[in-house]
């Protein structure tokens, strides 16, 4: 059962209010369907907005924040529970921990980051959690073209592709997350092959 999901998204806004209406209906739906929201802590762009959105509408919000980051005061002051981590690498390995499935918003370079991460962490088998691009505005159009590449020129397998599910509004997304994922693929070569 899903109870809490992960979100990856910008520290930035984006230059369209698509963006920003993406993610506050994001929040709120999370928020009515009692769906803690589990991110990285800010309280600036996509992230802060979404934040205030699952608190406006009355629902639980985990943030986990690098000291450095909290320090220059971009941490949110309005989620109670709000976790320093002493480095990057720990704020996302307990994300990961804290959470039944993950959503990525748009985002820059910290949002694929974390989203090649955690697909990676999935294809060597650490965990079986649903992973689903909201695509606002097609944003990851051409990410997900990429990902296509990979697979005709042998460099992902195909199972391991369909990790990347692909929703166009949150209430999309949400219905895709409550689906069991695929199951990963780890044998890239087998005996003979070079």
């Amino acid at each position: 059962m899903i109870k809490s999901i992960l979100v990856y998204c910008g520290a930035s806004k984006g230059n369209h209010p698509d963006y920003t209406h993406t993610a506050q209906t994001l929040g709120r739906l999370m928020a009515e369907n009692n769906l803690r929201l589990v991110y990285g802590g800010g309280s600036i762009g996509l992230m802060g907005i979404l934040a205030d959105s699952v608190l406006e509408h009355g629902g639980a919000v985990t943030g986990v924040i690098p000291t450095f980051l909290n320090t220059k005061e971009v941490g949110h002051s309005g989620v109670a529970d709000l976790r320093e981590t002493t480095s990057m690498h720990q704020r996302k390995a307990i994300m990961e921990q804290e959470c039944d499935a993950i959503i990525a918003l748009a985002g820059g370079f910290g949002t694929l980051d974390e989203l090649f991460e955690i697909l990676t962490w999935a294809q060597l088998g650490l965990h079986g959690k649903p992973i689903v691009l909201i695509n606002t505005r097609n944003y990851y159009a051409h990410l997900l073209s990429q990902l296509d590449v990979m697979v005709t020129e042998g460099f992902l397998n195909a199972r391991n592709r369909s990790f990347v599910q692909v929703a166009h509004t949150p209430a999309e997304a949400l219905q895709l997350i409550g689906q069991p994922p695929p199951q990963a693929e780890t044998v890239w070569l087998k005996p003979g092959q070079n």
